[in-house]
């Protein structure tokens, strides 16, 4: 079931968005060569509680963290380790949420630690303009195929392969809710946008093929072929007046 918010309520998960993107900003922030995954992890989760809010992905289904930290041929939900240690050149993806107020904020981008190779700039900076061509799409009237249908043919014309097996969602009082948001489709098919739904928009973009594969830790979803993937992520709100990103600081 698809929930509507109303205006209060928008303002009111907008404050949850707000702390989720204050997180992500301050977790990338420390993205650097020789910093650890799980000091990642403790930035994101010390601003999400000095902000007054609950980490939304700790004890999620079992996640045991504040945030997936995921890199290089990662695509999404990489556990954060004392052990493992970002290096110069990779790309590390974080994906963080914040519930304030009973209401989430969702929201993920690709960092860079220290240089990075050109192919690797290239997926990162196509990833994030695919992110914002989506949103341009989710205008009041459309439908959820509009949004994936602009994410993946952008994607596609520029050599880069769309993740299939995860989607973006809705996004409220729960983490996960109707309706699912695919970065593929048919224009003009699918759920269509009213004002009121809020959704996270998340595309997961290969270097190479679209196949993943799941490590045993149960979370860890990784690229079939070894390529890099890139995953960046908003919360948005339909209204009449156009798509409102509310993780935007």
């Amino acid at each position: 079931m698809i929930v509507l918010k109303t205006t209060r309520e928008l303002s009111l998960m907008k404050e949850a968005c707000v702390i989720a993107a204050g997180a992500l900003k301050a977790a990338g922030e420390a993205v650097e060569p020789g910093v650890s995954t799980a000091e990642i992890d403790r930035i994101a989760l010390d601003f999400i509680k000095k902000s007054g809010a609950i980490p939304t992905f700790k004890g999620y289904n079992g996640y045991p963290a504040a945030a997936c930290v995921s890199i290089n041929d990662e695509v999404i939900h990489g556990i954060p380790n004392k052990k493992r240690i970002i290096r110069a050149g990779d790309i590390v993806s974080i994906d963080v949420g914040a519930t304030f107020n009973g209401y989430v904020g969702d929201n993920a981008a690709t960092f860079a630690a220290g240089d990075i190779s050109p192919e690797a700039q290239r997926l990162c900076d196509v990833t994030r303009e695919s992110l914002y061509e989506g949103i341009k799409a989710a205008v009041a009237g459309g439908r959820i195929g509009d949004i994936g249908s602009t994410i993946q043919r952008y994607c596609e014309e520029r050599g880069f392969s769309v993740v299939r097996d995860f989607t973006g969602h809705g996004v409220g009082k729960q983490m996960h809710e109707d309706p699912s948001v695919p970065n593929f489709g048919t224009p003009g098919r699918g759920v269509r946008l009213l004002p009121g739904m809020t959704i996270a928009i998340e595309p997961m973009i290969n270097q190479g093929g679209a196949g993943i594969r799941q490590l045993p830790d149960g979370w860890t979803i990784k690229t079939r072929d070894g390529s890099l993937s890139a995953h960046f992520e908003h919360t948005v709100a339909i209204t009449t007046n156009g798509p409102v990103i509310l993780t935007k600081i």
